[in-house]
């Protein structure tokens, strides 16, 4: 019998795309732990790098630096995991879609699961969640989050980079969802579905915006679809323009028409 997985999960992905949705769905699993953001990882590799010259001088090879990086990160989260009854643990910090590199030399037998979202659909959110200017940098920022992440992706075996679309999801949660579980090598559990009934350490702000999203909707599921396509009828003309210069490229090479 092979043994369970027990390696950390990445969830990575441009601000915006459903990372928190699928952190959520991943966190209701009975083996799994998503906590919140951590977002401090990339600032521990100036021990490794930027600082190195200085810091070698203590004599400890760069290999102790990083198992002692492990040993800090992955603790945190594996005790937080085990305080709720959980054996394995995910983290979910889009920005860490720009720094695989690092996050795989700590943890060599991470799997990272990247969710891409429609750019355009992205941008709108981004001006909802973040105001104007936010949309206008998200132009840029959005196809750099995409290359990066896919670029790294491709020099990972196929089990440990995995692409997920965040329109798959929203259309088809149980086909999409058990693709990704069992790429995690994790069994399929129905109440992944139902991640809003389950209790989850959110900020009180993401549980309100969620209720209101989903009575605006209409619906009751905690996955749904009708904020695909929303650039359709929210993307101004100027928006328009910039995401056609700056994401069309992107855009197309994924196959969003």
């Amino acid at each position: 019998m092979t043994a369970p997985p027990t390696g950390p999960i990445f969830l990575v992905g441009c601000q915006r795309s459903g990372t928190t949705m699928l952190r959520l769905v991943l966190d209701s699993h009975s083996r799994l732990s998503c906590g919140p953001e951590t977002r401090f990882l990339p600032d521990l590799r100036r021990l490794v790098d930027r600082d190195w010259e200085r810091l070698s001088r203590f004599g400890f090879p760069r290999e102790d630096w990083l198992r002692r990086i492990a040993e800090f990160f992955g603790g945190i989260h594996a005790d937080y995991a085990a305080s709720r009854g959980k054996v394995r643990w995910a983290d979910k910090t889009p920005l860490y879609a720009l720094s695989l590199d690092f996050v795989t030399e700590v943890f060599p037998d991470a799997q990272i699961v990247h969710l891409i979202r429609d750019g355009r659909d992205v941008v709108v959110s981004h001006r909802k969640r973040f105001g104007y200017w936010s949309a206008v940098k998200c132009v840029v920022k959005w196809p750099r989050y995409i290359h990066t992440a896919r670029r790294f992706g491709a020099t990972l075996p196929a089990d440990r980079y995995y692409e997920l679309r965040y329109e798959e999801v929203v259309a088809d949660p149980e086909k999409a969802l058990r693709g990704l579980f069992e790429f995690l090598g994790e069994p399929w559990e129905d109440g992944v579905l139902d991640y809003a009934t389950k209790p989850h350490d959110v900020a009180r702000k993401y549980t309100t915006e969620a209720d209101q999203r989903r009575a605006a909707a209409r619906v009751e599921s905690a996955i749904y679809p009708s904020r695909v396509g929303t650039y359709r009828r929210e993307l101004d003309p100027f928006l328009r323009l910039l995401v056609w210069i700056f994401s069309g490229p992107t855009l197309r090479k994924l196959g969003y028409r």
